[in-house]
Formats: C-alpha cells, sequence, structure tokens
C-alpha cells in the first residue's frame, strides 16, 4: 500500500510513518514546517520529505490512502484535493484501530499518568519478552520509535489523549481505541479551548467507558473524585478495578515498594507515579503477568522522557525536568519532590505554555499548586499569547490566580536564568517543569551552571 501522510512531522505522525515503512508500506509525506527530532529521524528513514510546504501534484488517484496529522488545517490544500480524487482519508487514531482490530486492545486515559503508565506496562512487557505493539507519547529508553506495528503481536497497548483526533474530525482521539482492558488515572479539566466546561470535559470520559468492549475491564484511580462519580457501577458487562497507592516507604531518599515480606526499590517516586504504578501492575495482570513478575521488572524502570528527569546532579543539589502542566500535575509534582527530599530547598519554575494554563480564565485552578516551594516562579513568553489569539496576562494577574503573593513571574528567559543561577544550589532541589521547552532554553546547559554556581 502507498499511504500519504499530510503534516508528517507531528511526534505521533512521524513515528506512525516510520512504523509503517518498517512494516513495509511505501510511505511519503508532507509538511509546511518539521522540527527536530522528527526531521533527523525521517531523514534516517529516507521519509523527509524533498521540499517543505504544501503540493497538491503529491495527491493523485494511485494513492491507496491519506494518514491526515493534527497539525493540518481543515482547509489544506493536500486535503481539498484527496476529498476531490474521493481517496480514503484517516486520522492516524483511526488508522491504529485498523491495524489493531484483531489484537486484545489496552488503552491508557486520563488528565494525567498516560504516557508514564505506558511506559510502565511497555517496560515491564520488554523485560519479561512479552509482544506488543504499541503507541506512547514520548521517547521510551529501549524503544527505538514511539509506535510500533506488526502483524504478529496479539497485543497493542495505547496511550489514549483526549484531544481532537484530526481538523475534520472533532472526536477524542482515546473514543476510537475500543478497548478491551481499558485504565483511567483521572480528571482533571483541561483543553478549555476544545471543551469550555468541566462538564462537557467529563463526558468525554464517559464516552470513553462505553467504548469498552463487553466483557472487558475498566481499572481506575479509585483516589481520583472525578472517576468515582463515573466508574463505579458504570457498566454491568465489564470487569472494574480500582486502584489505590501501594504500600511502600522511603529510606535515604529511596522509595521502595513493599510486598509479601519483600523490598522492591525504585528509581521513580512520588505518590502520583506510585499511583501510577498499581494502575499499571493491574493492566499486567489483565494481560497474564503476576505480581510478583511486575514488581521484579518495575524496579528497573527510570520513568519516561521528561517525567521528573535528572538533568543535572551533585552532592548536593539536584535538577530536574518536568512535563507538568496542568494544575493537578503541577501540585502532584512539587508534593512528590516535597516527600522525596524533605529538608531540602526547592526552587520550582513553572512554564505557562498550553491554551489552558495561558487563559485568564483558567488561571484560578492553579491556586495553592505551588505553594510547596520554597520559591515559586512562572515563566511564559508574550509572543505565545499573540500566537494563541489570548489577552496580555499581567504579573499580578497570574500571582492572583495562583493565590501566592510570593510568585516571581518572568516573561525574559534571560531574566529567568539569572535569577535561577542567584540561587544558592547548596542542599536544593530544582524543578522545572513545562510542556514546551523555555522558548530554547537549553535546560542540561543550566542544571550543570546551578550545580557548579
Amino acid at each position: 500500500m502507498h499511504l500519504h501522510f499530510i503534516a508528517i512531522g507531528g511526534s505521533a505522525m512521524h513515528n506512525l510513518a516510520i512504523a509503517l515503512a518498517k512494516k513495509g508500506y511505501q510511505i511519503s509525506g508532507s509538511d509546511d514546517e518539521i522540527f527536530e527530532p522528527s526531521k533527523s529521524r525521517l531523514s534516517h528513514y529516507g521519509l523527509l520529505p524533498e521540499k517543505q510546504g504544501w503540493d497538491v501534484s503529491r495527491i493523485t488517484a494511485d494513492l491507496d490512502a491519506i494518514i491526515l496529522g493534527m497539525h493540518a488545517r481543515a482547509d489544506n490544500p493536500e486535503l481539498i484535493r484527496a476529498r476531490e480524487l474521493g481517496l480514503k482519508i484517516y486520522s492516524y487514531p483511526e488508522f491504529l484501530y485498523e491495524q489493531s482490530k484483531d489484537k486484545k486492545r489496552v488503552v491508557i486515559g486520563g488528565s494525567h499518568g498516560k504516557t508514564t503508565i505506558t511506559a510502565m506496562i511497555l517496560h515491564v512487557m520488554h523485560q519479561l519478552h512479552y509482544d506488543c505493539d504499541y503507541l506512547v507519547g514520548a521517547q521510551l529508553e529501549g524503544f527505538e520509535v514511539m509506535v510500533k506495528l506488526t502483524s504478529e503481536a496479539p497485543v497493542m497497548v495505547f496511550e489514549g489523549d483526549e484531544y481532537l483526533t484530526s481538523p475534520i474530525d472533532p472526536r477524542p482521539k482515546f473514543h476510537l481505541y475500543k478497548p478491551d482492558i481499558a485504565l483511567l488515572s483521572g480528571i482533571a479539566w483541561d483543553h478549555i479551548n476544545v471543551f469550555p466546561t468541566y462538564d462537557q470535559y467529563v463526558e468525554q470520559f464517559r464516552i470513553f467507558i462505553r467504548q469498552i468492549t463487553p466483557g472487558g475491564s475498566l481499572i481506575w484511580c479509585a483516589d481520583d473524585e472525578g472517576l468515582q462519580r463515573i466508574c463505579a457501577g458504570s457498566r454491568q458487562d465489564i470487569t472494574l478495578f480500582p486502584y489505590q497507592l501501594p504500600d511502600y516507604g522511603i529510606r535515604d531518599g529511596q522509595t521502595f515498594l513493599r510486598f509479601e515480606d519483600r523490598l522492591f526499590p525504585l528509581q521513580v517516586f512520588g505518590k502520583h507515579n506510585l499511583l501510577n504504578l498499581s494502575g499499571a501492575r493491574l493492566v499486567c495482570n489483565q494481560l497474564g503477568i503476576s505480581d510478583t513478575d511486575f514488581y521484579i521488572a518495575i524496579q528497573s524502570f527510570k520513568g519516561a522522557s521528561k517525567r521528573l528527569e535528572v538533568v543535572a546532579r551533585s552532592e548536593t543539589s539536584i535538577v530536574f525536568r518536568d512535563f507538568a502542566h496542568a494544575p493537578s500535575k503541577v501540585e502532584a509534582t512539587l508534593k512528590a519532590v516535597r516527600e522525596q527530599f524533605p529538608g531540602r530547598k526547592i526552587v520550582a519554575c513553572l512554564e505557562l505554555h498550553t491554551f489552558s494554563s495561558l487563559s485568564r480564565q483558567f488561571l484560578s485552578h492553579y491556586k495553592g499548586t505551588m505553594d510547596s516551594a520554597d520559591v515559586a516562579m512562572v515563566y511564559f513568553n508574550p509572543h505565545a499569547l499573540i500566537l494563541k489569539r489570548l489577552p496580555d496576562l499581567k504579573p499580578e494577574g497570574i500571582r492572583d490566580g495562583f493565590s501566592n503573593k510570593n510568585l516571581e513571574v518572568f516573561d525574559d528567559t534571560k531574566l529567568l536564568q539569572t535569577r535561577l543561577l542567584s540561587e544558592n544550589p547548596e542542599n536544593s532541589v530544582f524543578l522545572m517543569m513545562s510542556s514546551g521547552d523555555y522558548d530554547g532554553l537549553d535546560l542540561k546547559e543550566l542544571g550543570n551552571k546551578i550545580i557548579i554556581h
């Protein structure tokens, strides 16, 4: 089959293109901009378009199908031409479902922890030599690509994103996968540009539960109030498995699990990660993996990329970067660091990068989320407000939203770096949180400067 990718440079899109090329498909693609690491990875596999931009001459009647990425617009000229020719057009979630119809499908959903839970499951299955296909939202250690598709694997594990499927399909992605085994980690209102009310957002998770195949399983976090309302007793034809925190302890900066009179030391920490681990364990149970085998395998799990990832460390200080951006994620990450490193000064910085976080009406949801930091900072780029067509933000308004009069607000990366480097790193933890990149700031270089300062 010859498949053409419109917006091939996207994170999931370029990984799907690579996975299908490795499976033997003929792949072509286009995009108006392709950034790293997509550019180098596409080039390595001979899939990088010769020139950037849209070109309707690439859309011909002999194409078997189009894969349409979310980055493309509904008026994309290649998409218009494909429709004129009557070509089959898939979003990547639709195509992934088609590729997995005959497999057991595991879908990990929720407002937070999806990538980590998916990564934990894949890590354990890899350690125990269980064959599976997958879609995961971050590059994982030991895995070449973020999408794997084969004819042989009996299971496919999806990270189930609740954001929209494509510019011509407004359904959330995780509505398309029809899981046999589903997991929900929690509900915390996000994507207000798409779901302007909390009730509309919650409804997407109710719909997701209705997509579980009859006789399937729903694994859900019993500590989450939103899930308590929609999961308990939701369906009589599926089996429900609520999960909570496992038995754990912390000793000398090391988190460990207690199970059947044994201690299992972990390389991850924080109650949110321990909850993620509990959910991942129950999924693995459904796939035939015992608790003991799971606990042995999970000991070597180092975490997904940019999830409490160490970027610099000395004997007396440590610098983390983390993907936290929504209020619940920010609060959970800070509490995890505080619990793991009692007695240390915590310097926390959050970049406001998403549409929700940069919206005035949403800022109040961050109330108290950074209160456990000794030094709390927020950074935003005024240009991002212009791109998202949002009104200006003022430092006072951000402090009011966080309900933190001591919050330091920056809109210049140079000033932010200077301020971070002014902090004494002795006996300190620095936490840089963002779903962006602080406008190109090299966090590894900054981290090294902090710890030797």
